[in-house]
């Protein structure tokens, strides 16, 4: 047995924080793009909007919820403040928000009816809130805008639902004073953690990182456990050079590889970072009654999701409301056929109540069958000779099988850097799918065969292996 580097242990050391456990959990949310470029036909507004024209008339979040829930989502990010500064709730700081508008005679707070339609629906509510702010009048000003943006982030953080993320943009222009601004992202992130200790922050943040692109592809190795420097270019100037290994003078967030030992093997601080999948379910973010014909097709959506969700990342998919307030009947017809086709995919694990032996384990609270049950806590261990350990799982009778569903125990850690799926045919093992990082979920796919046994092999780890999830549809 080859010795394992000193690297290869270390980045087999890093764990995610609870909050960032909890998010894994969520898997799959929805991005609710509205606001005054909602009214005006844009994307990014210039902050000069007038906010009369703020008018959703029929203004229905519990759609929203509700249609989010039978998609197959667990949660909803909100954006609470875009760009154009717009505030969606009544802003004791500034008069660009729904209290100067007509809506409601000034009197409605599109967060507060969001934070309470999604805990009607059972779900996991979020808020998206732009540093960059094209009309107010301190944005360029260092401190002062600091402050401003701060008071924004507390009356949202404190006066809301619990919070399950805050995703916060890089995005950094300039303000109607044609001045940029350097955001204190320290201060913005002990806000956040001092008002929503449990909600994770992300993309310009350290808890989740964007995957690199907004069309919905994933890397065919997607790490949880990558080098500190992707966590946040801005930060990167004010790291301590002589405490770690200084960063690439270029920082790629869309390269292919960023997690290999290849990779790690000269950085010597990593940390745990996982990817979210961030794609609009229509050619822009906010509406505009001409996307209507590039609505993505159920096919697309189903294509994402496997490609997210199943590959260790999570799915972020926008979805636009009209200007009155209603998600379009066309975006809803797609989202329920997408609740139906992954209830249809994931109908009946026919891996529970069967039998999962193994070749190894660590001990007897660590066997093959450890596997099968819910609990997050249950799980396989492979003892510190990974390579070469096996799990066989015996359904008890045939099967039509097509999708195999696997999971690290990753409060333990990622470990799984190679495995091989196979089916018993004939009495003889044929391999069904090859794959790399496992993580917190993978979903393989692969043509429907009806047999009664299945194996899987690992054929490459870092310090152990773990499964904590193994289920068969």
């Amino acid at each position: 047995m080859s010795k394992t580097p000193d690297y290869v242990k270390y980045a087999a050391s890093i764990v995610p924080s609870e909050r960032q456990l909890k998010w894994q959990d969520t898997e799959f949310y929805s991005f609710i793009h509205f606001g005054i470029n909602t009214f005006t036909d844009s994307e990014w507004g210039n902050g000069n909007e007038d906010p009369e024209l703020f008018n959703p008339t029929e203004l229905d979040c519990r759609q929203w919820a509700k249609l989010c829930k039978l998609s197959g989502m667990r949660g909803m990010i909100l954006t609470a403040k875009h760009h154009d500064g717009f505030c969606l709730w009544p802003s004791e700081y500034t008069d660009h928000c729904v209290k100067s508008s007509k809506w409601r005679d000034g009197k409605g707070d599109v967060v507060a009816e969001c934070a309470a339609a999604c805990k009607e629906f059972g779900l996991k509510f979020g808020v998206y809130l732009s540093p960059w702010d094209r009309h107010e009048e301190t944005y360029g000003k260092g401190k002062p805008y600091d402050d401003y943006f701060v008071n924004q982030l507390t009356g949202v953080l404190a006066n809301y639902a619990e919070l399950f993320c805050v995703w916060c943009d890089g995005a950094c222009g300039e303000g109607k004073n044609g001045k940029k601004q350097e955001y204190d992202w320290n201060r913005y992130y002990e806000v956040i953690r001092k008002l929503q200790p449990d909600a994770t922050i992300n993309i310009s943040g350290p808890d989740v990182r964007w995957c690199g692109n907004e069309a919905g592809v994933c890397r065919r190795s997607e790490w949880s456990v990558v080098p500190y420097y992707y966590s946040n270019q801005e930060l990167i100037a004010a790291q301590s050079q002589q405490e770690m290994s200084k960063p690439p003078k270029t920082i790629n967030p869309t390269q292919l590889d960023i997690g290999s030992r290849k990779q790690i093997k000269n950085c010597s601080k990593l940390i745990w970072y996982p990817a979210e999948v961030d794609v609009s379910i229509r050619s822009g973010w906010f509406y505009h009654e001409s996307d209507i014909y590039t609505v993505k097709p159920l096919s697309k959506l189903i294509e994402i999701y496997y490609s997210s969700v199943g590959a260790n990342a999570s799915f972020l998919l926008n979805i636009p409301p009209m200007p009155n307030g209603k998600i379009h009947e066309k975006d809803v017809e797609t989202l329920l056929s997408l609740g139906a086709q992954l209830e249809i995919d994931f109908n009946e694990n026919l891996a529970e109540d069967s039998v999962m032996t193994d070749n190894r384990h660590l001990d007897e609270e660590h066997t093959g069958q450890h596997v099968l049950n819910y609990d997050p806590e249950s799980y396989w261990h492979s003892g510190d000779e990974p390579e070469g350990a096996e799990l066989v799982l015996d359904l008890g009778d045939e099967y039509d099988i097509d999708k195999i569903v696997l999971g690290e125990h990753i409060r333990t850690g990622q470990q799984i850097e190679e495995f091989e799926l196979f089916v018993q045919v004939g009495g003889k093992w044929k391999s069904l799918s090859k794959g790399t990082v496992i993580g917190h979920k993978r979903i393989c796919r692969f043509k429907e065969i009806r047999a009664r046994y299945f194996k899987l092999k690992i054929k490459k780890a870092r310090c152990f292996a773990t499964i904590s999830q193994f289920e068969a549809y």
